[in-house]
């Protein structure tokens, strides 16, 4: 049987005006600032309206590790959404926006797949409201802010040596990674190393997905450190004067996007930052709009739950105040195969025993998700290539880890596939079981915070980082960064950092190669093994196949 891809799915589309989906979470149309017909901002002013009601239920969805056998994992956030509706509750769902880096690289669209996308989806994997643009803006300024300042005399006494503010772009661009700038003689400036990351690592990008409202925005900006100097004193980016000026080139990015699924449920699609260099959730700001708007909130964290939702627990929920009522963990029998030992080519044939080899990996992350204190659900995103057999053996696991599987088909059928898991959730967010708690204190080192999460999340023996390093963790606490969470940058594709690693490996050590102090997000990054903050393209990346077709519509972005 031939199926319709995701392009086509999401053109035959019977989208409502935005303003109809803004009037189902209570929203008027004098508070949407709409960008066309079918997507919109929600203005600051209606946030702070609904400030004083109670909160709804927040539903993470995470998943294993990713294989090249895919997993779902938007598609099942946007797949649960639409069957906690079709069983008559009032959901939203909250993604993060795509990055055209991954767009035109390896991975394609992020908006869900078959009957389980957000439209419009082709705008919302290009330049959507243009928050990403902003972003690089805001980030650009800054840097030529600081140059300017050390090419007009310096009178911060920037040790050019020091300067930590690295540029960023929005695509996968691997020759920017480390560069010269200011060559050219006296009238380009003092040359100096630099490097370029992508915008979704960008600090910039992280506060804005952490800022409450404008004047925290504000705030944060300012308290980013961006250069030291020759007494290893730390110069400010309000030092720099830029804060201000920042903050109004990101006053409407600020506001979430509230845009719909293919059954007309509200979405709401506001920041990216990844998860594998990065801490990898939506907006704060879109989730606790949400949760005032909305019984259930249907959101995700980036790749596999030891990255996306460690970091959703131990930096979103802890800075933000939030606690999941229930977690859903996504897996295919096609991942455990592949887990198990089985080449991507014979992923077709039935093979019980692969399966049950590869259910080490989803146990492991039902133990670490369970741990922060929140009951799990594990679904199954069905491929049509599943047998019964196949599908029985992870119920079977699942169940003797004390939790709940439940096959899910909202890909293929839409919430009539996902409304038995939509209620399973339901079933057990009503136990009230859910006790959240970050699995460290705010007191200890930041050394012992990255060890906890290698030993504790990735079960390493332990996180190997040499003096230097210990010593700058130590500099920072004794600057009174020391209360900060860790965000950990590491290879998605296995809980050690050999992206070859596959299942539920031991006997690793975690080396950290370099540490970052975010002081603005509120955070310490840990560069781990060798991930890149600024991926390169593939062989063969996608950007060779994306066009305009005859109609003026854009082919191959899935």
């Amino acid at each position: 049987m031939a199926y319709k891809s995701d392009i086509e799915i999401a053109r035959e589309a019977k989208k409502r005006p935005i303003q109809e989906i803004g009037e189902k979470l209570g929203i008027s149309a004098d508070d949407l600032l709409p960008y066309g017909h079918d997507k919109a901002k929600v203005s600051q002013s209606f946030i702070n309206s609904v400030q004083d009601r109670p909160d709804g239920k927040l539903i993470l969805v995470t998943a294993i590790n990713p294989t090249p056998a895919g997993e779902g994992k938007t598609t099942t956030t946007v797949g649960l959404g639409d069957g906690l509706n079709r069983i008559g509750k009032k959901a939203a769902v909250c993604i993060r926006e795509a990055s055209l880096g991954p767009n035109f690289g390896m991975k394609g669209g992020a908006a869900g797949g078959g009957y389980a996308q957000i439209v419009p989806m082709e705008e919302m994997n290009l330049h959507f409201t243009g928050d990403f643009h902003a972003i690089t803006s805001a980030h650009s300024l800054l840097s030529a802010m600081i140059d300017n300042h050390i090419y007009w005399g310096n009178e911060l006494e920037i040790d050019t040596r020091r300067v930590v503010w690295r540029r960023v772009v929005d695509m996968n661009d691997r020759a920017l990674r480390q560069i010269t700038c200011s060559l050219g003689g006296v009238a380009n400036g003092f040359p100096r190393e630099a490097g370029f990351d992508i915008t979704v690592a960008s600090e910039v990008m992280a506060i804005l997905c952490l800022a409450k409202d404008l004047a925290d925005l504000q705030k944060r900006l300012g308290d980013m450190i961006v250069a030291y100097r020759r007494d290893k004193t730390p110069v400010f980016c309000r030092d720099i004067k830029a804060d201000g000026a920042m903050t109004v080139l990101l006053k409407d990015a600020m506001q979430p996007n509230l845009v719909q699924t293919l059954e007309n449920n509200p979405a709401f699609v506001h920041g990216g930052p990844f998860a594998n260099i990065a801490h990898g959730c939506n907006s704060v700001i879109a989730t606790t709009t949400a949760l005032k708007l909305a019984d259930y909130v249907v959101t995700e964290a980036g790749f596999g739950a030891d990255l996306g939702a460690e970091k959703f627990m131990n930096i979103k929920c802890r800075k933000a105040g939030l606690a999941p009522s229930a977690v859903v963990v996504v897996a295919t029998v096609r991942a455990m195969k592949m887990n198990g030992g089985v080449a991507k080519a014979d992923l077709g044939k039935e093979n019980v025993e692969a399966v049950k080899s590869g259910c080490a990996n989803l146990g492991r992350h039902i133990e670490n998700v369970k741990s922060f204190g929140v009951p799990v659900v594990v679904a199954i995103n069905h491929f049509v290539t599943d047998t019964d057999a196949e599908v029985q053996a992870v119920k079977d696991f699942v169940a003797a880890q004390g939790s709940e599987a439940v096959l899910s088909r909202h890909w293929e059928l839409g919430s009539e596939g996902s409304a038995d898991l939509a209620s399973k959730v339901v079933e057990v967010i009503e136990r009230g079981e859910a006790k959240f708690a970050p699995i460290y204190p705010d007191d200890i080192s930041l050394a012992d915070k990255i060890n906890t999460i290698a030993t504790r999340i990735y079960r390493a023996e332990s996180a190997v980082m040499d003096g230097k390093i210990r010593a700058q963790l130590k500099d920072w606490e004794d600057q009174g960064y020391g209360n900060l969470p860790v965000c950990m940058a590491k290879t998605q594709y296995s809980f050690t950092t050999d992206p070859e690693r596959r299942g539920a490996p031991t006997g690793f050590d975690i080396p950290v190669r370099e540490v970052r102090l975010s002081a603005g997000a509120g955070f310490v990054v840990a560069i781990c093994g060798e991930i890149m903050t600024m991926p390169g393209l593939p062989r063969v990346p996608s950007a060779e196949t994306i066009r305009l077709n005859a109609q003026g519509q854009v082919e191959g972005l899935f």
